[in-house]
């Protein structure tokens, strides 16, 4: 619409298209909450007041309403959704903005993959921003299916929903001063970079900063954050489905630091999305914490708008996008209608026809569904007695990191085993884009498992097949399994498959609907349940295991990585 005649409507000259009436509005740049009415011309908010005149009137009934949501940080492929479907699991939850950083695919298809993420998420209503993913592959230590060169970099920053440069993990590298990531620093200077710097502090973070990063999402305590907060960094308070960090970091968000914070889901997977919600859960929980609304609000809304300069969206204001929520309970807020660009997308929940569209039925992109390639003649999956002692990967409730434990191997005809008696399983991940036959072979400590083997091609960030299991017969069962359906997860006791979900985009993401993929996520997480995991995601767990960058002991095709030293380490030790 041309300025001109958004100004006409704007002084009231003839009726708008649609007219809010009968509502309270959630400012969050004011900090007021007061009865008025919203003008909406086309996509755009025309006017806030009284005295507009509307070809359609909505009556409100005194709810409240507030800007749309905005996801400061989310990776779309750990929702095991493709990005049309993604939309349908989050506006019913009132988010209306991503900011998505889709190096999960660019590890596995490189630019092709991140096309095709671009080009999917267009066809639905949630707006798409996107952050070029950094340092793909991550590290050396592992093995990923391919490279974004500084060339593919330069091609994806024209695109238009390109807003800066995404999480840069590879923090030893910046600080050694590689030239590679520090070319690709030097070509956002004047864009966002996102940071990604967990346990981060002292001289070397000041020099993260220095580099120009700007934000960073994996703070766990207040200690970290305070000493992040003032080094300058925005934090984005992450509330995934493994990691759990809004508990923690709510006591340090005042009135005086609020403006730095926001809030991301970073990787939430599809019942979680369903059930719970996405930003709109986040809110809520901050609530319960004890933070005010308008403040939770905020870390949902214009705080992320400003921090990504986003100037078009994240307060109720004259000019801005008509991205709206209308509730009714401002302590416990529940979505109850959703728009979208002056759209009406969801109700009560339920999206409306206009979002759901035929987005099941679309087949993915051909290059996106021949990605794993094993060697099955060259993997081995015995781990031969080498020492007295073997370094064990130690899940941590609630976290991404992991503990480096030291622990005595269980052996059987002097081949060390799992040991489910001290919850110890045996973990292997293969190569899966190459067929090099290469393994990397380890145990963890934590999962809960008794028997049995769960196996999966999703595994942050390098995506190869991973495996864990109790018994090698589960183990080959399971991993062979998910392989042959050109990736997916699959959950097996000896030689039977007790739940599989194909996801043969990329071995990340399915082909089916949000329906069908929550429901065979649901049979995948009861099944390990029958095998003694009690674990809420036990599959998003095991997929961190293998994360080069978050500390401290993490698995790769490559081997047993110590990622504060990012070095390889033996799994046995002498003493």
């Amino acid at each position: 619409m041309d300025a001109a005649r958004l100004i006409s409507l704007a002084r009231g000259s003839e009726q708008v298209d649609l007219l809010l009436t009968n509502l309270r509005l959630v400012d969050v740049i004011s900090g007021e909450i007061f009865p008025t009415e919203i003008a909406i011309a086309g996509t755009t908010i025309a006017g806030i007041g009284f005295g507009y005149g509307g070809r359609k009137v909505l009556d409100l009934q005194n709810r409240y309403v507030c800007p749309g949501f905005i996801d400061a940080h989310v990776h779309v492929e750990s929702s095991l959704l493709r990005p049309c479907e993604f939309a349908r699991a989050v506006v019913p939850h009132g988010v209306t903005t991503v900011v998505s950083n889709p190096h999960e695919i660019a590890n596995v298809c490189g630019l092709e993959g991140i096309y095709f993420m671009l080009a999917d998420g267009k066809r639905s209503p949630l707006t798409t921003y996107v952050t070029i993913p950094s340092c793909v592959p991550a590290t050396n230590l592992a093995t990923s299916g391919a490279e974004l060169s500084l060339a593919a970099i330069a091609r994806l920053q024209a695109e238009p929903q390109v807003i800066g440069l995404g999480e840069v993990m590879d923090v030893h590298g910046l600080l050694a001063g590689d030239g590679r990531v520090l070319a690709e620093l030097d070509r956002f200077r004047s864009q966002i970079i996102d940071g990604h710097c967990p346990g981060l502090q002292g001289r070397d973070l000041n020099a993260y900063v220095v580099a120009g990063i700007t934000s960073d999402h994996e703070c766990s305590t207040v200690a970290e954050a305070q000493e992040k907060l003032r080094a300058g960094i925005s934090l984005f308070i992450r509330e995934g489905s493994v990691a759990h960090n809004l508990e923690a970091l709510a006591p340090m968000i005042t009135p005086d630091n609020e403006r730095w914070f926001s809030f991301c889901t970073d990787d939430r997977q599809p019942i979680d999305l369903q059930g719970e919600g996405s930003i709109d859960h986040l809110v809520r929980l901050a609530v319960s914490y004890g933070v005010p609304p308008l403040t939770a609000i905020r870390l949902a809304t214009i705080n992320p708008a400003v921090h990504f300069r986003l100037s078009d969206r994240g307060a109720v204001t004259p000019g801005r996008r008509a991205d709206l929520i209308v509730f009714s309970d401002l302590q416990r807020l529940k979505t109850e209608l959703v728009f979208q660009d002056g759209v009406l997308r969801a109700r009560d929940g339920e999206c409306l026809s206009a979002v759901a569209g035929d987005c099941a039925q679309q087949d993915a992109a051909w290059q996106m569904q021949d990605t794993v390639h094993v060697n099955w003649s060259r993997v081995d999956w015995r781990i031969p007695r080498q020492g007295p002692q073997m370094r064990v990967i130690g899940v941590v409730p609630g976290q991404l990191s992991t503990e480096t434990l030291m622990l005595a191997p269980a052996t059987a005809g002097g081949q060390v085993v799992a040991d489910p008696e001290r919850d110890v399983a045996k973990m292997m991940v293969i190569e899966r884009h190459r067929a090099s036959g290469r393994v990397g072979r380890g145990f963890v400590h934590g999962l809960g498992l008794q028997r049995g083997a769960l196996a999966s091609t999703v595994a942050h960030d390098h995506h190869n097949l991973m495996v864990v299991g109790i018994d090698n017969r589960s183990m080959k069962t399971a991993a062979r399994t998910a392989a042959a359906s050109g990736g997916g997860q699959a959950v097996a006791l000896g030689d039977h498959i007790l739940a599989h979900l194909p996801l043969p985009i990329a071995g990340l993401m399915a082909s089916a609907s949000l329906e069908d993929v929550c429901f065979q996520v649901g049979l995948l997480t009861a099944a390990v349940h029958t095998l003694g995991s009690p674990l809420p995601d036990p599959f998003m767990t095991m997929s961190f295991l293998g994360l080069e960058v978050i500390p401290s002991l993490k698995l790769t095709d490559r081997g047993l990585v110590d990622v504060n030293s990012q070095s390889f380490v033996p799994l046995f030790s002498a003493s």
